[in-house]
């Protein structure tokens, strides 16, 4: 029997995951997403399939539905409506075509909602009591960041939490050829800054921001481990380049017709293949020693490049996530 929190489970990737999720045995699960007709019936299909299913509505570009979001999930399994999380699958994502754009709390958006949103949903479900009584960056169980004796969070012993990766931080001769940016690493504090002055030709702005987002991710995942020890085990699932999803329904139509094009030629990933990789990663015990921020690429576990490897950019984002998320 297994608890797992989804973000973002209403199209692409999350949808077939949740679904995936949903036929398992004894699965229950916590969708949230955006309010809506899509979260509904998700939320219907999946009952169908067997699942015990919550449904928590939250808009991830905004911190405050964020932490409303995780005192719901934590209300729930305080009243033992629901049990503690087996697993937290931090899967939504977006890619702004303007970064120019800022999120509710003011941050570039991109980075706001693949990374943010999801350490401060972490922060919030992560008990101070597992970590020694420190506290997470974004943590708001209590006032001032201070711990709260006895607060075991909102998971299970030995949780997993599963971060969505992407190779894309890392140029190499295919993603050359297509025009793919990789990460341009800066302070955390100025990738969170939305640009400013006239908006980027074509959408290399964006794919810079989308991968520095993912880096972010990896960076995160390492230092995360650090702070939780035993109490979770970190994992970065990379689904495969799956063009033509939701991730781009910002860009031009023509950009996106032609996606949906190349994402029906053979050896590119789709959801429907991937969503099951995923789930298998976030409850199957195949995957249950891995941690570390342990990249796993579809169904292998893979190396990642050396840049995504660095002790002094990972405390670092630490550190600023902290002030972001104040």
């Amino acid at each position: 029997m297994t608890t797992v929190l989804i973000t973002g489970p209403t199209r692409g990737l999350g949808r077939t995951t949740t679904l995936a999720l949903a036929a398992r045995p004894g699965a229950e699960l916590i969708l949230l997403g955006r309010p809506g007709r899509a979260l509904a019936e998700v939320a219907d299909e999946a009952r169908a399939r067997g699942a015990v299913v919550h449904e928590i509505g939250c808009d991830l570009a905004r911190l405050a539905d964020v932490r409303a979001a995780a005192t719901e999930v934590r209300k729930l399994i305080d009243a033992e409506a629901a049990r503690p999380l087996s697993a937290l699958v931090a899967n939504a994502g977006a890619m702004s075509t303007d970064t120019r754009i800022a999120s509710g709390d003011g941050y570039e958006l991109t980075f706001a909602v693949n990374y943010l949103a999801h350490a401060q949903l972490i922060g919030d479900l992560v008990g101070s009591a597992l970590l020694g009584g420190s506290a997470l960056p974004g943590g708001s169980a209590l006032p001032g960041g201070s711990a709260l004796p006895g607060d075991r969070g909102a998971l299970a012993p030995a949780a997993r939490i599963v971060l969505l990766g992407s190779n894309t931080y890392r140029a190499n001769f295919w993603r050359k050829l297509l025009g793919v940016p990789e990460a341009d690493w800066r302070d955390p504090l100025d990738i969170a800054r939305p640009a400013t002055g006239p908006a980027s030709p074509g959408m290399k702005a964006s794919g810079v921001a989308y991968s520095n987002a993912k880096l972010a991710i990896l960076y995160y995942a390492h230092e995360l481990q650090r702070h939780v020890g035993a109490a979770a085990n970190v994992v970065v699932f990379e689904p495969g380049w799956m063009p033509g999803t939701a991730l781009g329904r910002g860009a031009p139509a023509p950009l996106q017709t032609i996606m949906r094009g190349v994402g029906r030629l053979p050896g590119v990933s789709r959801p429907e293949r991937s969503g099951p990789m995923l789930a298998a990663v976030a409850v199957d015990p195949t995957w249950a020693r891995l941690r570390d921020g342990a990249f796993v690429l579809k169904d292998q576990v893979t190396s990642v490049h050396p840049v995504a490897h660095d002790r002094d950019r990972e405390r670092r984002l630490w550190e600023a996530t902290a002030e972001l998320l104040r």
